[in-house]
């Protein structure tokens, strides 16, 4: 670096760092305006509940975000895996295990919970994926983005979660063996992921500002955040939900709908924000394995929570969660969109034309809620899985090491 480049980062630096705290107060203020709530037990309508609920997760959203990248420096690569992945997506798995804990109770939840599931997945793949190369060739007209191979661990994985979960439609349950086989599958990726290459983290913004805090002064202030975002998000999670199944009543909008579209985006959009900031200072590449990876978290250990959550709720771990025809047109709708996307990403690279093909599949589907559309779109990415394998030759030996795991064994 020159000493021209050294003077303009110094020179940058204070800058950077108003803007981090103006950030963190902003988030501290979303997420700790809900507890002050809470402890004062105001009470609120409905929909002002769902609404200040919402903000405060989406507040402690970025909290977790920022408390987790400043983590990897301090707890140890294995651990810091199995803990970082849940803490991604935490906000996302305390609403969705919230409303099967209530189904093991009221059967009526139970879609609720499916809703939110396959919402939070669609919204990853159809929204957050094509956010970040539309970002990329916003700022450097390059129209694709190269991944780096060591996410063949989280394409594996996902593909295998994927291939899994095609039965789920066809036996309309959620059961504990279902969870085992997730689970299992989310452990093999987290033993393989530990096994991976450590790379130092690359921290910019809030993360960096702390980071730059001292050893102990950064790990005080991760632990705040994290206790600050842990409660926020435990004292949310029952408001928000019920909060937005009282707001669908009151206003005549469909709860279903609610649940899976407006639920998932208190929880994802600061994933979505801070993946489109990454892009924009150049790392796509960290951006889209961030959004990979919490799919592999969502498609293993979200869903594989679900039915342990109902069992207990409902007095056995035995009790299979049953899915009506809606449900299982959902799920089979989001398994099969998930299998286009490893296709997708299976050469290792993702442009900017398979980014809109995936929005436009997503945005198109809001057209019509009816069983009929949703099997064809299921079909439709069933077909274009195909297609793609078929006509691109590098494709075809790109995912068959994919299935054979080398690229696996590559990244290890």
């Amino acid at each position: 670096m020159s000493d021209a480049d050294a003077a303009a980062r110094r020179a940058e630096a204070p800058l950077h760092t108003r803007r981090s705290a103006l950030a963190i107060g902003v988030a501290l203020t979303l997420a700790a305006q809900w507890i002050v709530l809470r402890l004062l037990h105001v009470e609120l309508a409905p929909h002002y509940e769902a609404l200040l609920a919402g903000t405060g997760i989406f507040g402690a959203a970025f909290l977790l975000s920022w408390g987790a990248e400043v983590a990897q420096l301090d707890i140890p690569q294995a651990l810091a895996l199995a803990f970082l992945a849940l803490v991604a997506v935490l906000p996302e798995y305390t609403v969705d295990i919230y409303f099967a804990w209530r189904a093991g109770q009221d059967p009526v939840y139970t879609a609720f919970a499916t809703a939110n599931m396959t919402g939070s997945n669609r919204l990853l793949i159809g929204v957050g994926w094509p956010a970040v190369v539309v970002t990329v060739w916003m700022t450097t007209r390059r129209r694709a983005i190269a991944i780096a191979s060591d996410h063949g661990i989280e394409l594996f994985y996902l593909l295998l979660a994927t291939v899994y979960s095609l039965v789920l439609p066809f036996k309309a349950t959620l059961s504990l063996w279902d969870a085992a086989a997730l689970l299992t599958i989310f452990g093999f990726y987290a033993a393989a992921a530990a096994r991976a290459h450590v790379v130092e983290p690359e921290l910019e913004g809030v993360s960096a500002v702390i980071a730059g805090f001292g050893v102990g002064g950064r790990r005080i202030t991760t632990i705040a955040l994290f206790v600050v975002a842990g409660l926020t998000i435990l004292m949310a999670a029952e408001p928000f939900a019920e909060g937005l199944l009282a707001s669908g009543r009151r206003f005549g909008i469909e709860e279903f709908l609610l649940v899976q579209w407006l639920a998932p985006l208190a929880s994802e959009s600061p994933e979505f924000i801070i993946a489109v900031l990454f892009a924009i200072r150049g790392n796509a590449g960290a951006a889209m394995g961030t959004l990979i990876s919490s799919k592999v978290n969502q498609w293993t250990l979200l869903i594989g929570m679900l039915p342990l959550a109902y069992g207990t709720s409902s007095g056995s771990l035995a009790n299979p969660m049953h899915l009506d025809p809606r449900q299982v047109e959902e799920i089979l709708l989001t398994t099969a969109q998930s299998l286009f996307a490893v296709v997708i990403l299976a050469d290792f690279s993702f442009s900017l034309l398979e980014g809109v093909v995936l929005f436009v599949l997503f945005g198109t589907q809001m057209v019509s809620t009816s069983p009929e559309f949703r099997y064809y779109y299921s079909f439709l990415y069933l077909v274009l899985a195909i297609a793609f394998v078929v006509m691109r030759p590098q494709l075809r030996q790109s995912l068959w090491l994919l299935l054979r795991g080398t690229q696996v064994r590559r990244g290890t």
